[in-house]
Formats: C-alpha cells, sequence, structure tokens
C-alpha cells in the first residue's frame, strides 16, 4: 500500500486548467482516468488527509504510485480524451458499465450493392443502418417476417446469394413472393436498393405514407373488380398495421428521443435506456456497473452518455436525450452530444406530461434490473469468494489468489506443439489476457521441456516489462505532466506481460509442476506460487511434494481449479487445430518468400490453377499484375521444386482422377466416394492421432 504523499506533485506544479489526469499503480497499469476544468482544484483533492477521503477514493490513492495529467484547451475535449483513454486502458477504478447481454440490432446492409437485412450484434459497421437494439433476436425476425410481404428485401447470406445466381433458380422466399430476388435479376439493383430505403424509412417511424398509399391501391384495385390484387394489399395493410402495434406509441408528438435512468444503492448501479423512435419504443437495454469511485447520480449519467453516443454520429444520437440527473457541468456534454449528432441536441429532465410518465416506467424497469441482478450476483460472490479462500488454505497462501493464470501444452503426435496461458482474476474469465505459444526450443514430443519454456519465455516478458515500465517513458518531463500532442498510442497502455499472477496452475503432475519451478527459479522469482492439477484422479500437485493436495470433490476451490484447466485446455485445442488445418491447406505457392496473399490470387486467378502455373514461363508469370521478374523466377523455381500431390483415387472402382488445387489456396479438390460423401485427395486422417 502507498503513501500518497510519497509521489504528491509539488506545489506549484500543477496547471490550473481544463485537463484529463491518471493514476498509476506501482506496475505503470493505469488504474484511474478523471478529467477536470481545473487540474490544480480537482488533484488537490486527492491528497488530503486519507480520512477524510471517501473508502472507494482512499483505496484508490492507495492502490497508485503516480499521477500525471494532459493539458487541454477546453472541457468538451477534456471530455472526449477522458472518454477514449478509459476505453484505451480499461482502469479498474473508473465506472464501466457492463451489458448483461449482447442486444441484437435490426440491420439493413446499405454498404453492399443489393442491401440484406438481417440481425446483427456486436459493433456497428459502417456504411449499415440499424434499428434497436431489441430485447431478443426473435422480435427482429417476427417484425422482418411481417414486413417482407410489402418491402421484399433481400434476406439471404452470400453464400446462398452467390449459388441462386450460380444455378439461375431463387430461394424459397422468391418462389413466395417475400424476397424481390435480386440474385436472378427479377429487380435491378437501382429498384432494389429503393426497396430497402423504404423499409428504412417506414422502420424510422414513417409510417402512416405508405399505409395510406396502400390503401388507396387497394381502393383502385376494387373499383376495377381486381379483388384479388385488393386482397393481397389488404394483406399488406393489415401485415403493416401488425408490424406497428409490436410497438405502441408512448408520446403522441413523433418525438425521437432517449430516455436514461439509474437505479443505485451504495455498491451498484443499473441503467436502463428507452429508445423512442417517431413516439413509438423502438429500442431498449439495460447496463450494470459496480461503483469502485465515489460517483454521484449525475456522474452515472455522465459515463453513461459516454458509452452511449461516444461511438455514434449523425441520427444515431437523437435530438432529445432524457435522464434523471444532469452532468455537472452540463454544458460540454451537451456540447458533445451536439458535435456526435452534428445540430442540436436538448439535454433535460423531463417535469411533466407524457415525458416524465414514461421516464418514470424507466426507472421502474431500472429498479426492476438492480434487484434481479443483485438476486443473481449474491450467489457468485459468495462462492467466488469461497472458492478462492478454499484454495488459499489448500495450497498455504499468505492472501487469496486474485489473478490465476494456467498454462496446458498441446499437440497432435509431436507435431504443432503450442501452449495456452489462460487468465481468472476473482474467479472470472479475463480472456483480452489469454495468451498463445509456439514451441520453438526444440522439436518432438516433450510436455516437461514445453511447460518449461513457455513459463519461462511468459516470466522473462514480465521482467522485462517491470524494468522497462518501472521508471517514467523518455520524453517525459519529471513533473508528470505531458501535452496531448506529445503522447504515443502506446503510452500507459497495460503491456501483455506486464502483470503478474498470485498463482500459476499448470495442467499436469509432479513433472510439469517441477518444470514450472524450475523455470520461475531461475528466473529469480520466488513470490508466485506453483500448482499442477492432474487429470486422472483431480490431484493438486505442489512442488517439492512427495503427496498431492486432495481437496474433496464438492470443494469450490476445487471446482473452480477444474474450470481454469479445462479453458486452458480448450483454448490450447483450438489453437493446435487452427496450426494444423492451416498446415494441411498449405500449397506450393505459400513456400515462395515475399509472395502474399493478394498476388497468390491474382496468379490464380490469372492462370486458372496451379498446374497452369506450373507450366508457364517466365515471361507469361511477368504479365501478372504485380509481379516483376525476379519474383517470377522465384515463383518458377519454387513450382519447380515442389512435387505435385498425389492424385485422388476412386476406391470403388480404383481409377486415377486427376484434380487441379483449389484456386485460394491450393487445397486440392473434393471428389465423392463409394458412399456419396466428398473425398479429399492426400487428407489424413485425423483418427489415428490423439490431441493431448
Amino acid at each position: 500500500m502507498a503513501d500518497p504523499s510519497s509521489y504528491r506533485p509539488k506545489p506549484g506544479q500543477i496547471p490550473d486548467s481544463p485537463g484529463v489526469y491518471k493514476f498509476r499503480d506501482e506496475h505503470r497499469r493505469v488504474i484511474y482516468v478523471g478529467k477536470a476544468k481545473s487540474l490544480r482544484q480537482r488533484l488537490a483533492n486527492y491528497f488530503q488527509d486519507l480520512a477524510g477521503l471517501h473508502p472507494r477514493t482512499r483505496t484508490m490513492v492507495t492502490t497508485a504510485a503516480s499521477v500525471e495529467w494532459t493539458v487541454v484547451s477546453t472541457e468538451v475535449e477534456a471530455l472526449q480524451l477522458e472518454y477514449s483513454w478509459i476505453k484505451e486502458f480499461d482502469p479498474r477504478f473508473n465506472v464501466k458499465y457492463r451489458d448483461d447481454k449482447s442486444y441484437p440490432y435490426l440491420a439493413v446492409t446499405m454498404n453492399e450493392e443489393f442491401p440484406r437485412v438481417q440481425v446483427m450484434r456486436g459493433h456497428k459497421k459502417k456504411g449499415v443502418r440499424y434499428f434497436g437494439p431489441y430485447a431478443h433476436a426473435w422480435a427482429i425476425r417476427d417484425t422482418v417476417d411481417l414486413l417482407l410481404r410489402v418491402f421484399p428485401v433481400r434476406t439471404c447470406s452470400a453464400g446462398v446469394f452467390k449459388n441462386a445466381a450460380r444455378t439461375g433458380r431463387p430461394c424459397l422466399l422468391g418462389y413466395i413472393g417475400k424476397c424481390s430476388a435480386p440474385c436472378v435479376e427479377r429487380i435491378s439493383p437501382e429498384d432494389h436498393r429503393e426497396l430497402a430505403d423504404e423499409f428504412c424509412d417506414f422502420m424510422t417511424g414513417r409510417t402512416g405514407t405508405y399505409i395510406r398509399r396502400l390503401e388507396k391501391q387497394m381502393m383502385e384495385a376494387a373499383d376495377e373488380m381486381e379483388y384479388e390484387r385488393a386482397a393481397r394489399l389488404r394483406d399488406d395493410v393489415e401485415a403493416l398495421k401488425k408490424a406497428m402495434e409490436k410497438n405502441a406509441v408512448v408520446l403522441a408528438d413523433a418525438t425521437d428521443a432517449d430516455l436514461i435512468a439509474v437505479a443505485e444503492d451504495e455498491l451498484e448501479a443499473a441503467v436502463q435506456i428507452f429508445h423512442v423512435r417517431g413516439g413509438r419504443v423502438r429500442g431498449q437495454r439495460g447496463w450494470v456497473t459496480d461503483k469502485v469511485e465515489a460517483v454521484t447520480t449525475s456522474d452515472l449519467v455522465e459515463h453513461a452518455l459516454q458509452q452511449l453516443y461516444g461511438e455514434e454520429t449523425g441520427d444515431a444520437v437523437p435530438k432529445e436525450v432524457l435522464v434523471p440527473a444532469l452532468p455537472d457541468p452540463v454544458d460540454p456534454v451537451q456540447q458533445w452530444l451536439t458535435d456526435r449528432r452534428s445540430s442540436g441536441v436538448s439535454l433535460r429532465i423531463p417535469q411533466r406530461g407524457d415525458k416524465k410518465a414514461l421516464m418514470e416506467t424507466v426507472q421502474r424497469n431500472a429498479q426492476q434490473a438492480l434487484a434481479l441482478h443483485k438476486t443473481k450476483r449474491a450467489s457468485d460472490l459468495t462462492t467466488r469468494s469461497r472458492a478462492l479462500e478454499e484454495i488459499a488454505e489448500a495450497l498455504d497462501l499468505d492472501s487469496a489468489p486474485l489473478r490465476i493464470e494456467c498454462y496446458d501444452i498441446s499437440h497432435l503426435q509431436g507435431d504443432d506443439v503450442v501452449a495456452s496461458m489462460v487468465v481468472f482474476e476473482d474467479g472470472l474469465q479475463r480472456k483480452s489476457e489469454y495468451r498463445r505459444f509456439q514451441i520453438k526450443g526444440f522439436e518432438g514430443q516433450d510436455d516437461v521441456r514445453s511447460m518449461h519454456e513457455v513459463i519461462t519465455r511468459r516470466f522473462k516478458r514480465y521482467l522485462a516489462e517491470k524494468e522497462k515500465t518501472g521508471e517514467w517513458a523518455d520524453g517525459e518531463d519529471a513533473d508528470g505532466a505531458g501535452r496531448l500532442n506529445d503522447l504515443t498510442a502506446e503510452e500507459g497502455r497495460p503491456k501483455r506481460f506486464a502483470y503478474p499472477p498470485q498463482l500459476v496452475v499448470v495442467d499436469g503432475g509432479q513433472p510439469q509442476v517441477a518444470a514450472a519451478r524450475r523455470a520461475l527459479d531461475e528466473l529469480g522469482i520466488d513470490d508466485i506460487a506453483v500448482c499442477g492439477l492432474a487429470k486422472r484422479l483431480e490431484e493438486v500437485w505442489v512442488p517439492e511434494e512427495e503427496d498431492p493436495v486432495v481437496l474433496p470433490r464438492t470443494s469450490e476451490g476445487l471446482y473452480l481449479l477444474q474450470r481454469v484447466r479445462d479453458e486452458a485446455h480448450r483454448f490450447a485445442i483450438t489453437y493446435q487445430r487452427t496450426k494444423r488445418a492451416k498446415r494441411f491447406r498449405a500449397g506450393p505457392l505459400d513456400e515462395v518468400p515475399g509472395l502474399g496473399e493478394t498476388r497468390k490470387q491474382a496468379l490464380v486467378k490469372h492462370f486458372g490453377s496451379v498446374r497452369k502455373l506450373r507450366s508457364a514461363t517466365i515471361d507469361q508469370i511477368c504479365e501478372v499484375p504485380g509481379i516483376g521478374r525476379k519474383t517470377a523466377e522465384t515463383i518458377a523455381a519454387a513450382l519447380a521444386a515442389a512435387a505435385p500431390a498425389a492424385p485422388a483415387v476412386n476406391t470403388a472402382t480404383g481409377e486415377i482422377m486427376e484434380y487441379e488445387a483449389d484456386e485460394a489456396d491450393g487445397v486440392p479438390e473434393t471428389t465423392a466416394g463409394p458412399s456419396g460423401k466428398p473425398v479429399t485427395a492426400g487428407a489424413p486422417d485425423e483418427r489415428r492421432g490423439q490431441e493431448t
């Protein structure tokens, strides 16, 4: 625990201007990022008597080992820089809202020649129009199914689309009238894009125009006694009205707004957001966060606004944002929202009428979400804490191992030997910290030597990063001050191996544990515990002990170690299979030095196959764009040295079947075996080996 006075800046060093500051721990990891209208006044609050600080603030300043700052011109710029640094450094003591699920969106891919309607999750892509988020993917599919009667936009994947174009036959939706079948040119690209634009207009709330137009067409068809057409139009109108009924009107003035409500207690806070477009609730989402710093409701609202609109621009930021409390100060946040929308944004607290009533509904949703989260998490927190305490007691550790790293070796009969490293913090997976290794020190199968090599490499990197980050970065002032333009992308970012675990777990028994302990001893590291979990009897082995530690089968500590070990095994197996598949797919062009994927594809596309390329002259190879004479000579020499792969054999008839290499990467084409299943020439039988 550090004394804040040991790294407190000298009086007068901190500028009295807007800026963003960072607290770092002893490993140089950024643990807190904040902004201030006056850096001098704000930072002075952290260096007062510890007894007068909020408990969470006191924990933060005693965990930190240094503080530095960056001066900016305006409070809006400080807000932008704070958001980008929180996203980049993932500080431990900042409020970070976490989604309780990955919300699905209804997306229209306007960046494609033939826009496609589909369900999308994750990060938003440029050129794609999004509607939602929705609580369930099936709600999106129900809505789309209704709208495709009126707006028959393409919904198929690229593979299905290309296959239909190749065969000249559309899919089932094309036959039943729920797709305009652009794959077989029933509709032009321009008309299909116009159809997609109309679909998007309807989803944004412009519904009355289309319904009135269809009703008029229906009446005209009835007057002309085209009753079948009139019936179809009547069904289309009913489908549109049914789709509209799924989103009830909540604001009569067709308002576009986002409503944000916060429910909180001393330890946690839940945020609920309702997205209202055209007066209807078009989407809903919720976040939960631990209050790891002393924050007010205004602070929580500001953090929610940063996360909600930090990556959004244009119409994705509504004209009106309704909140339970205004950020302090409110002007920089409102200006930031206006800049992101490129037009005025009203940020306010609803006082009366429909908007206040809807805000109360959002608030009730937030309270229910917080209660449900606490109910679910209570048992999880208790279980994880008990598991870590049991591990500490069984291994005679000084404290619970808050960070556990587990290593596993995987190979296939000695080929493609790889290793995995997985990380659990506070009993939960930390997937961003996972790492993969290729065994480079020797050939063949030796799990003990492999484990020694991996542990050595990982902790050599730790020592190197510790030495590198133990001092101020070159070019930075001694007082910790820096300018925005002087900072590099790597400055302050947590390095891959800079943070040590309290416990290293290896998949194996006594030999693997001894190898890991020997590797740490050779590096002079004696403050990290090591143990191994053997698969056969689930025994826990520790260094220099002849007998294993046996945990009860009902032990939460044993269950956690098993989960850590199984995750390391899964991660290693996945990497080993990837390497093996890549090796099987390798073709003769992969052996040509300096020949990338683009030029390989250009060569195969120009000649049609690797076999034809092999018979081409150097002058003919030079005709391919981007291929010079020296490269052509290298290609010709490599192909001449590579023996052609064995031809496929029809096992039913004994017939030798010629094939050409795949156009993309040299994979042999498949032929039909006696059972009708595809058979690939030269493909190895994977049943002969067992992955370990």
